[in-house]
């Protein structure tokens, strides 16, 4: 059974693989195709980041709080970061893969990710990793996972990163994404 920092370490390696796959297909591409690809990689990074972070928000930062010495402060950080990464996906499902707009919010996003990757990594984890049982690590790691199944797909960088907010209002949010997606054929391209 993978345990919580299983869980985020998965997430995070992917998500820095990404990142370079993205990187390394600048500049911007110049043909139809390449735009489309393009696109189509920013709006999977999208829905798994969204699905990531609601998960967050909702189980992981919770129990930082509670157990962590100074857990308010490095959860407050992080949810901040989290906030600003939200608004940049936002704005970057709107933007036209290809244009500047598109570019500058993906190398936006793209700094942000890692930073926020790293401060997680560098400043939580190893405070977490005192003082969380193996038992609770790995029951976090199975909410994680579970929670991604049924959390939002697209950034909700209005809805308070609360969580009790987000298991009322978050489960209502993302059932309508979903439903949005599955009509739209969105992260199936």
């Amino acid at each position: 059974m993978p345990d919580v920092f299983d869980v985020l370490s998965r997430d995070h390696t992917e998500v820095k693989r990404v990142f370079t796959e993205l990187e390394e297909g600048r500049p911007a591409p110049s043909g139809e195709d390449e735009r489309r690809l393009r696109k189509n990689m920013v709006e999977q990074l999208i829905i798994e980041e969204s699905k990531h972070e609601a998960v967050e928000e909702e189980y992981f930062w919770p129990t930082v709080r509670e157990l962590v010495p100074d857990g308010d402060r490095l959860a407050d950080h992080a949810v901040a970061q989290e906030q600003d990464a939200k608004k940049t996906l936002n704005d970057l499902r709107h933007a036209e893969a290809g244009s500047d707009r598109f570019e500058e919010l993906l190398a936006s996003f793209i700094a942000e990710g890692r930073e926020h990757i790293a401060y997680e990594e560098d400043q939580v984890w190893p405070e977490l990793r005192r003082v969380i049982s193996q038992e609770r690590a790995q029951d976090l790691g199975r909410k994680l996972e579970e929670g991604k199944k049924r959390a939002p797909t697209r950034p909700h960088p209005n809805t308070p990163p609360k969580p009790g907010v987000l298991k009322g209002a978050g489960a209502a949010v993302a059932m309508a994404d979903r439903v949005i997606d599955k009509v739209t054929g969105r992260g199936t391209r």
